[in-house]
């Protein structure tokens, strides 16, 4: 019998606003995360060391569940 593998959980995450005028350490966390544009969609795991990434710029991106 084949077991299925629970799909690992992942989170969209959007740049909705511009790293324009942030402080370097936001722009270098947004930049680890692989957003370079605004309004670019990037799928990463959900894990702590996303979720505090996320808790650094909270006020730039948009989250979802994928």
């Amino acid at each position: 019998m084949a077991a299925k593998k629970e799909a690992a959980k992942t989170l969209k995450i959007t740049l909705v606003r511009s790293t324009i005028g942030q402080v370097p350490k936001a722009r270098a966390t947004v930049a680890a995360m692989g957003l370079k544009k605004m309004h670019q969609t990037v799928e990463l795991p959900d894990n702590a060391a996303t979720r505090g990434q996320i808790q650094r710029v909270r006020h730039m991106v948009k989250v979802e569940e994928a």
